[in-house]
């Protein structure tokens, strides 16, 4: 560990803006699952990826305000800017999904059949649950990049973008197999295969930059990741047009949803979810090639 020559003890990471965001993350996440957990109950997969998202988001903001309070962070090999950065990104994504989730399949007006008691407590929890996604899109705005700001690659606008891509295609891959019938056609096959590639290189992105290894690589990385970007605009532009048309024109799909089709079990209503977070991501991707060109990386922040 480097030598400061001043205490051990970081107390900003508890009472600087940032600290304090941190420590109601803390505690708004410890409220959350433990209201679901004592009381309010959860089930299915919705359930249980709520209570994922809870413990995993409570359990990383306590490692790091435990590493920034002992100043423990100098010891691991990231660059603890971009890893920060990140985290706060993808727990903003992460908290809003199951802030609306969970209340939309366990929380009801009525008391019947589960109880008044349950009822309040899922009730308190969704309150909870709205408030740590507010704490944590706090963060973000407290940490990300200013104008003229010498700051960690992630914290940047181009940066966050990546992990809200990454996100967006987590809920491509989720509707894809859901029987979204992909195989059908060598073009949607096409689209799939634009979708993998996107996610592998973003996620290989992140990972580099939280890892602070990119002035390692043989290769100018700011300069690849901008090309790999204007090459992302242009496979999902591919993807924008192949899938609607093959999903949705008569020739080879349905331009409307079949009327026998089973509501949570239908193809047409996964296929019309992965057309519309195309269309989101290849938002992204452009919006993440304009800002790339009004940044420099800087690895070791």
């Amino acid at each position: 560990m480097e030598s400061t020559g001043g205490p051990y003890l970081n107390t900003a990471a508890v009472t600087s803006p940032v600290g304090i965001a941190r420590l109601l993350q803390m505690t708004f996440g410890c409220t959350t699952f433990s209201l679901v957990a004592h009381q309010g109950g959860f089930s299915a997969a919705y359930g249980t990826f709520c209570m994922f998202v809870w413990t995993f988001c409570f359990a990383i903001t306590v490692f790091i305000i435990a590493c920034e309070f002992t100043r423990l962070h100098s010891c691991l090999s990231l660059s603890w800017g971009n890893f920060t950065a990140a985290f706060a990104m993808l727990a903003t994504l992460m908290s809003i999904t199951a802030a609306v989730i969970y209340p939309l399949y366990f929380v009801q007006v009525g008391c019947y059949p589960i109880g008044c008691e349950v009822r309040d407590f899922r009730i308190a929890a969704s309150v909870f649950a709205g408030l740590l996604f507010v704490t944590y899109a706090t963060e973000v705005f407290l940490t990300r990049a200013k104008p003229g700001q010498v700051t960690s690659y992630m914290a940047t606008i181009s940066g966050l973008l990546k992990i809200v891509q990454a996100f967006v295609a987590c809920i491509i891959f989720g509707a894809l197999v859901n029987d979204s019938q992909y195989g059908k056609y060598v073009a949607t096959q096409w689209c799939v295969a634009v979708y993998s590639f996107c996610f592998v290189v973003t996620v290989v992105v992140v990972a580099f930059s939280v890892t602070g290894k990119t002035a390692l690589l043989w290769f100018p990385f700011e300069r690849a990741v901008v090309i790999y970007t204007f090459g992302a605009v242009l496979l999902y532009a591919s993807a924008a047009v192949i899938w609607p048309v093959f999903c949705f024109d008569s020739k080879y799909g349905s331009p409307r949803r079949p009327g026998l089709c089973a509501k949570g079990k239908c193809p047409w209503d996964s296929q019309l979810v992965i057309a519309i977070f195309t269309y989101v991501n290849l938002l992204l991707y452009v919006l993440d090639l304009a800002y790339s060109q009004r940044i420099r990386f800087v690895s070791h922040l």
